[in-house]
């Protein structure tokens, strides 16, 4: 369990970077046209999971993917499934190193994040905190679209040393 500190956006079919550009279609992102709420999660470099949650209507391919999250709970899980040695700051901070610490699969791909094992939820106890936004990072197209937000100051993030 953890607080989202890091994501960034895919808003659709006229967003070169998301993978239903130009109204693309395949089994292999139908979950990212599936209902708000769903998670998204593909492989990527044949290697990474990675979690995105579903943003738009029904038909309308748009999601987050989350970045980054501060572990709060399960460290001890988290740090079996990512290996020793992996500092407790670098647990999560990244797509493919969250999932990796959470556990998150295909078996996912298209599950409600509303109920279930795999949940995104409001924080009980809502913080202040200011949320920086930037160009996306670890794409090679649409780069400088300002789709990226994350908590500042936080040394969860995935990249601390990148800010603008």
């Amino acid at each position: 369990m953890g607080r989202i500190v890091e994501t960034e956006a895919y808003v659709g079919p006229d967003d070169p970077a998301c993978h239903a550009w130009e109204g693309r279609r395949s089994p292999r992102i139908e979950s990212l046209y599936g209902p708000p709420g769903n998670a998204y999660v593909y492989f990527t470099y044949g290697m990474h999971w990675c979690l995105n949650a579903v943003t738009r209507g029904e038909g309308f391919p748009s999601a987050v993917l989350v970045r980054a999250l501060e572990p709060m709970a399960g460290l001890a899980t988290m740090r079996r499934r990512r290996g020793k040695g992996v500092p407790d700051r670098r647990l999560c901070a990244g797509p493919a190193m969250l999932c990796e610490a959470l556990g998150v699969t295909g078996r996912q791909d298209g599950v409600s994040l509303a109920r279930g094992s795999l949940r995104i939820l409001q924080d009980p106890r809502p913080r202040r905190f200011k949320v920086r936004v930037g160009p996306r990072i670890g794409i090679t197209r649409a780069v400088d679209w300002p789709l990226r937000f994350w908590v500042e100051n936080s040394e969860w993030v995935s990249r601390l040393s990148w800010s603008r």
